[in-house]
């Protein structure tokens, strides 16, 4: 399990779903995140995600949503995950509410 260090939780999540998840780790490249700017190319990587899988739109969507709070998320599409995505997006959270 990887996870790119930093003091931001907003960001911290994003990246760590983005290292860890199978498809969103060809989308962790300055074209779409530029992690030191905090600026995420939200209408880019929707756009490219609209043929994928319900599960992997809904991570993807967790990400964003975990950074902007932009978004309605349907936490009954976790049901759509395999254990280890499930489990992605449970650290995932954990690492986004140790800022609160």
């Amino acid at each position: 399990m990887k996870t790119l260090s930093s003091i931001n939780p907003y960001i911290d999540a994003v990246t760590f779903l983005f290292s860890n998840h199978s498809k969103l780790q060809s989308y962790l490249t300055e074209e779409f995140i530029n992690i030191y700017e905090g600026i995420i190319e939200e209408d880019k990587l929707r756009r490219l995600a609209k043929s994928w899988s319900r599960s992997e739109k809904f991570v993807l969507n967790l990400a964003l949503h975990l950074y902007s709070g932009q978004g309605k998320i349907d936490l009954n599409d976790i049901d759509y995950l395999d254990s280890e995505n499930k489990r992605l997006v449970m650290e995932a959270l954990k690492i986004r509410l140790k800022g609160i």
